[in-house]
């Protein structure tokens, strides 16, 4: 097929039923970048032969240097089936797991998608990780299995084994589809249950004899659709590096013509355990069974072993003769030729099996169009958070229907959604290119440029006669040249200075309307909140005439749009609905993503999904200008979806994520580790593992230390045996009593997985807590009720009971997996869990509630926050750390120092509040004489501050005391790492990962192959230079993929010296064997500036320093 031209392109874009927005996902090096080559070739706009090569939708340097793809790009292209003529806005997304936020960009503007799995390796770690995100954002897959090649001249695989290993890989994928779809479906039954129990209101529903089958509901859903299946048709086998592929529908309708069977029922039986009978003619099942070759090798697979055996491997050119001509296709001469034979086997694939024809048929008739998207992801997409579909005003309920029309109509809503941005030079955007000339413009130049040299060589001849006559020198020539020069001089550092401008491109798709150039529409925030946008602006009003006092909303300018071609731009007047877009203009309003639309009803979409989180931070200067750098990491956070750039109290400029962003030499840091710090239960065994109980301590130094420890600060300070701290403020008017206790570890890791809920039920509360009304919908409360039946479930036994219902707040930032519990006797205060009641705080004093301490509870809290934001050890997050708050007093002397909480009459003078019970003293005579006594002592407290502000720092510092009271440990980042390697490399992969503390969890060999899959964890800690090392070690056999997995306790103390005779005998006077836990905390420590204690000497007797060599 030729190039096909913009005017073709866009009469496409005008109907929606024949447009495919896809994506293609995979692993990485699984072939996604030479399958699009292949595609981008069918369309003439690259050769054929350089497919594969080229790597077109690769446009970056480095993406070229790495040879992997590291942003998605996004191409249209055209392709006729049948009658029907298809435009395909086809995306290609990396396959490495540390660009994994672009295939969620690349995933929420398409309706379907190609995955693509190596017929070798199978499915592996990413392969499930996108068909996880095509789940969850209900867009419709079809399976590509890649790189056949490598089955016939790798494995060296005969057909039929060929066949099983194809068997296996399809099994693999149906099952990472059927396990997502199994939990949506019991997921749903649930809930389907749960109402009807809720409706019926029986209380027979309780009975503990009563048996549920929760397999019922699998057996009504129709999901045979949903697997992949050669005989669906949603399959295509090929070979994108030899340029060949094909699907069933391709040899069914081949041999019904050559063998009289009809394609119909080729089709069924191609695939499967079916065999053909040369005696009867017939084809018959059971070729297992009888021990006959299945119809797919016997028909498909030995056809195109026999070609490559004839072409690659024993180049018998009498054999490629025959198979040329009956297949009856021509083959250049320059091609039986040569010297490499994958070009002829190229040369005969391209023609015989085209990869294009059979890929873009399977998507044309199995991947939607934009007209059959589901009302399931409309509704999705248009609830944010806790809000409900239903609960959304009318008008926005009304959009539903655009949404689903897809119209491109005059009156239609304009509804566009941006997933990212990205940076292009000015240079490159069509208008300033410079485009080719027409051959009336060549003929019209040509006849400028003669005219113009007949009349240069006129001046020359007149200024040569002048000279003659005159006999001087020479000087207009040279006053040229200087002229010349100077207007190169001049026109340079413009050249220079336009090099260096970018501007940005919107990554977007059209769901409903048509968007021109210079359209004013709506830029909604992600927190807008479409009932409150309509309520504040005028019936009927446009972006044209906004008002700025709606919060989270704005107004911009669509400079203009674009149809985007890969490297290329094309530019258009407009785009109508269902297509994908390049839009500019934006950069002002747009930070990563955004919902743009003409309509004020239209809810901001929900958030995309990020599969993976960055975990690795480091500190950049830059080693010239500073704005520079400024300006880099400014564009760096619009166009990365998935990094985050910070600036930390210190100063420093931190950059959460990887990649280069501003063309200046920047100096980084040492990669900053994060740690979380967490206590355990006391040990009942010592280093050498011997019973503590039955031990005598001999360090007495030790004991000495940890008894002024404990005794210091006594004025204000008490620690219990027991681990209680009690604290009182420096103005002696409150006393907080704090205890710290580990959190189960399941317990931990649940919350850590919930944040997000935590988050939401938080956001509830506040406006509970405010008074306002929030429809929260039914989804939501049913999941806060889950998480806490998971608590409760999770914390059994005597010291942990009601413990979920005295829950004060998590932390640190009011979502982290610490808790605060209330173990105050006689304060009653709001429950944390007062939504799932349908209980209205708005200041609710009943039960007992104290007015003073309810007034002094945030205090609490924020002392809670900022004590397990920054623990003792190195200033890094706690971590499963359960804080219980056993006593609390609070009293005031007199109204002048209490000014914060007197103003709210919530004590009066003279009062004291007690663990919540209010008491008022007996009138005393001498009240004057007292009143003079408080005197001193009210500028006394006035001098420490208000007593909200002293109970924060208390209630921290106590925290922190608790903390230290307990066994401490430090928590480790943890990267599964997942390696394929072969037998003879095995030693090596285990040598590093021991070498860097990882540890093996599993060790699988694949089948079918010789390659092994070692599955570990490591500390991300020792995670930098890994791949490079363990890609040295095996000379490049073994590859990891690293992935955040968890956080993990490292079971040394930082503080341990040796107690005990044993460990004395054992581990020698100075102890001085590597601590990891200690090295990692004081590494932390130093970079943070803390104070590290270590010694310089190491041996007195030779006074030998560590900086002098040994």
């Amino acid at each position: 097929m030729g190039h096909t031209s913009l005017e073709k392109m866009t009469a496409l874009q005008r109907n929606p039923s024949n447009i495919r927005n896809l994506c293609i996902l995979a692993h990485v090096d699984h072939g996604k970048t030479t399958l699009a080559d292949c595609l981008v070739a069918s369309n003439g706009i690259i050769s054929s032969r350089l497919a594969g090569k080229l790597r077109y939708l690769d446009s970056r340097e480095d993406e070229q240097v790495r040879g992997i793809t590291m942003k998605s790009s996004a191409i249209s292209l055209h392709f006729t089936h049948g009658d029907q003529e298809y435009l395909l806005n086809l995306i290609d997304s990396p396959g490495h797991v540390d660009f994994s936020s672009e295939v969620s960009t690349a995933v929420r503007l398409c309706d379907g998608a190609i995955v693509v799995i190596d017929a070798v390796e199978g499915v592996c770690p990413q392969t499930q990780v996108v068909l996880r995100q095509a789940w969850l954002e209900n867009i419709r897959p079809v399976l590509v299995i890649n790189k056949m090649d490598r089955l016939i001249l790798e494995l060296k695989l005969t057909p039929q084994e060929a066949y099983i290993h194809l068997q296996k890989i399809l099994e693999q994928v149906n099952a990472v589809t059927g396990f997502l779809f199994t939990s949506e479906v019991l997921e749903k039954r649930a809930e389907k249950e749960k109402a009807e129990a809720e409706e019926k209101d029986d209380e027979t529903a309780a009975d503990g004899d009563q048996v549920y089958d929760w397999s019922a509901g699998l057996e009504e859903v129709d999901d045979s659709h949903l697997y992949f299946s050669p005989l669906q048709g949603n399959v295509v086998f090929a070979s994108a590096i030899d340029g060949w592929g094909f699907s069933m529908q391709q040899f069914a309708q081949l041999y019904s013509l050559k063998m009289g069977i009809k394609a119909e029922v080729l089709l069924k039986t191609l695939w499967g355990d079916y065999y053909l009978n040369a005696k009867a003619k017939r084809i018959m099942k059971g070729a297992q069974v009888k021990g006959k070759k299945p119809l797919f090798v016997q028909l498909v697979l030995e056809n195109i072993w026999s070609l490559y055996d004839a072409v690659v491997t024993r180049r018998d050119m009498e054999k490629v003769e025959k198979v040329v001509t009956s297949l009856g296709i021509k083959v250049m001469a320059r091609d039986l030729r040569h010297s490499d034979p994958k070009v002829l086997l190229s040369a005969i694939c391209s023609q015989w099996l085209r990869l294009s024809q059979a890929v873009l048929s399977m998507v044309c008739e199995k991947l939607p169009s934009p007209l059959d998207m589901a009302e399931e992801r409309v509704e999705k997409l248009m609830s944010v958070g806790t809000r409900r579909f239903d609960s959304l005003p009318p008008q926005t309920q009304e959009l539903k229907k655009a949404f689903l029309q897809c119209s491109s109509q005059e009156n239609a809503p304009v509804i566009i959604f941006v997933s990212k941005m990205f940076a292009v030079d000015v240079k490159a955007l069509p208008q300033n290119r410079q485009r080719p000339l027409t051959q009336a413009e060549i003929s019209q130049r040509r006849e400028i440029a003669r005219q113009r040299h007949a009349d240069r060589m006129a001046v020359d001849q007149t200024t040569k006669k002048n000279n003659e006559d005159q006999c001087g020198p020479e000087p207009s020539d040279l006053s040229a040249a200087k002229m010349e020069s100077l207007a190169l001089r001049d026109v340079k550092p413009e050249g220079e200075e336009e090099e260096q401008k970018q501007t940005f491109i919107a990554f977007a798709r059209i769901y409903s309307g048509v968007v021109r150039k210079k359209q004013k529409v709506f830029v909604l925030g992600p927190k807008y909140d479409p009932g409150q946008g309509l309520s504040l602006l005028p019936e009927n009003c446009s972006a044209s005439d906004c008002v700025n006092a709606v919060p989270h909303l704005s107004c911009c300018s669509i400079e203009d749009v674009y149809l985007l071609m890969g490297r290329e731009l094309e530019e258009l007047e407009e785009v109508p609905a269902g297509n994908v877009l390049g839009v500019r203009g934006l950069e002002e309003f747009v930070l990563k993503s955004a919902t743009l639309s003409s309509s004020a009803a239209c809810p901001s979409f929900a958030p995309l999904n990020f599969d993976a989180t960055p975990i690795v931070r480091v500190a950049i200067e830059p080693k010239g200008p500073m704005p520079k750098l400024v300006c880099g990491m400014r564009l760096l956070n619009q166009a990365d979806p998935c990094a985050e750039v910070l600036i930390q109290e210190t100063g420093e400029h931190v950059l959460v994520t990887a990649g280069r962003f501003a063309k200046i030499e920047i100096s980084a840091s040492a990669p900053i580790i994060p740690f979380r710090e967490t206590v355990v239960r006391t040990p009942k065994v010592d280093m050498v593992n011997e019973d503590l109980g039955k031990q005598q301590k001999v360090a007495i130094i030790h004991q000495l230390k940890d008894e002024a420890s404990q005794g210091r600060s006594s004025d204000n300070l008490q620690v219990d045996p027991t681990g209680l701290v009690t604290l009182t403020t420096p103005n002696r008017l409150a006393t907080v009593s704090v205890r710290a206790t580990p959190l189960p570890q399941d317990l931990t890791s649940f919350l850590e997985k919930n944040s997000e809920l935590i988050r939401t039920l938080e956001q509830v509360n506040m406006s509970l807590r405010e008074g306002k009304k929030l429809d929260v919908s039914i989804g939501t409360l049913e999941s806060i009720a889950e998480l806490k039946a998971q608590m409760e479930s999770m914390l059994q036994g005597r010291k942990w009971r009601n413990a979920v219902e005295h829950i004060w707040a998590f932390g640190p930032r009011r979502y982290g997996p610490n808790i605060l519990l209330n173990s105050v006797e006689g304060y009653q205060r709001p429950s944390l869990w007062q939504c799932l009641r349908g209980e209205d705080s708005g200041g609710d004093n009943s039960g007992g509630l104290s007015a003073g301490l309810w007034d002094f509870d945030t205090s609490i809290i924020s002392g809670f926050q900022l004590a397990t934001l920054s623990g003792p050890m190195c200033e890094e997050p706690l971590m499963g750390v359960c804080f219980s708050i056993e006593r609390w007093d609070v009293q005031s002397s007199a109204p002048a120092q209490n000014q914060d909480v007197a103003g709210d009459g919530s004590i009066s003078p003279g009062e004291v509040v007690d663990s919540g019970v209010v008491s008022r003293p007996k009138e005393d005579t001498t009240s004057g004489l007292n009143e003079s006594k408080r005197r001193p002592e009210a500028a006394l407290a006035d001098c420490y501050g208000p007593v909200s502000g002293q109970l924060i720092a208390a209630t921290k510092e106590a925290c922190r005391q608790a903390f230290q009271a307990q066994p401490q440990r430090l928590m480790a980042a943890m990267y599964t790492c997942e390696i394929m390697a072969t037998a003879e490399v095995l030693g090596r992969v285990y040598g590093v990962l021991g070498k860097r503390e990882g540890h093996v969890l599993k060790e699988e060999m694949k089948e079918g192959t010789q390659m092994f899959i070692i599955k570990a964890v490591l500390p991300v800690a020792e995670s930098f230079g890994f791949a490079d090392e363990i890609r040295k070690r095996t000379s490049g056999l073994a590859s990891p993929q690293l992935v955040f997995s968890h956080w993990e306790v490292i079971s040394s103390d930082p503080y341990w010296v040796p107690t005990t005779e044993e460990e004395y005998l054992h581990f020698g006077e100075k102890a001085d064997s590597a601590n990891q836990a200690l090295k990692y905390m004081n590494a932390v420590r130093r970079r943070k500036g803390l104070y590290v204690e270590e010694k310089i000497v190491e041996h007195a007797e030779k006074q030998r320093t560590l900086g002098k060599n040994k």
